[in-house]
């Protein structure tokens, strides 16, 4: 179904044929992300099935996606053409071993790396490859769950794993552990925010109960309801102190 949405909706269906938080980290990341002219090179930390890396290529990056699973990646290459982003590409690599890969080394201009630490046992290590892969003063757009979310379904309070299995390793993050990781590879925190409040954590509640009866069915029932995050969210945050179900980072190389 999401190869279709691409084909008939371009860009935007590579964010909306999953859960609401996907879309959440786009507009997080777009912000964030100011227009360039292809004189500027971004690393997507563990990429996924290529939707940011493709965004960013689509905004004037030369945007490499890295990823361990080969099978996404081709998925991700399949999209990024669908979409005209031909300054995007992607390579397979398990992003545990980025210090392996020497061509990786002081080549980018920003770094972004979304909903990735959480799933990694050693993620003081992935922010120091991450600043490795950095040219001086190249920036690091990072999210991850917060350590305070409210769980939107059981699993969300554990158990987590033990063992890189893919799935989290952690609950998450409060603020003070995102600037420690950062400090302490270098970099110099520029912002803490969050993002995926209150409407959005409850419409993907509802995708995430339905889906596993039908996705198709569960996809369609919530695709009115996509547009409370973005009108409501914010404002609701800010009256109730709802907390997010993300915490986002940028933080920038020393020049």
């Amino acid at each position: 179904m999401s190869n279709a949405l691409v084909k008939l909706l371009g860009f935007p269906a590579t964010l909306i044929h999953g859960d609401t938080l996907v879309w959440d980290r786009w507009r997080w990341l777009k912000r964030r992300l100011p227009k360039s002219t292809w004189n500027k090179k971004l690393l997507d930390v563990g990429c996924g099935s290529g939707a940011f890396t493709i965004g960013a290529a689509r905004r004037g990056y030369h945007a490499t996606g890295l990823s361990y699973d080969e099978r996404n990646q081709q998925v991700a290459a399949e999209r990024a053409e669908l979409c005209g982003a031909f300054a995007a590409d992607f390579e397979t690599l398990d992003v545990r071993g980025m210090d392996q890969a020497e061509h990786l080394m002081e080549r980018f201009d920003l770094a972004i790396c979304l909903e990735v630490i959480e799933h990694i046992l050693d993620d003081q290590k992935v922010f120091h490859d991450i600043h490795a892969a950095l040219k001086p003063g190249g920036k690091l757009l990072l999210t991850a769950p917060f350590h305070g979310y409210k769980a939107i379904i059981p699993s969300d309070d554990g158990p987590f794993c033990e063992t890189e299995t893919g799935w989290h390793v952690r609950r998450g993050y409060w603020e003070e552990d995102l600037r420690r990781l950062a400090t302490h590879a270098g970099f110099e925190v520029e912002e803490v925010s969050y993002l995926s409040g209150f409407f959005s954590q409850k419409v993907t509640g509802i995708l995430w109960r339905l889906q596993n009866r039908s996705k198709l069915a569960a996809w369609a029932s919530i695709l009115p309801l996509r547009v409370l995050p973005p009108l409501l969210d914010q404002a609701l945050a800010q009256t109730t102190g709802w907390p997010g179900y993300s915490i986002g980072l940028v933080a920038r190389k020393k020049a």
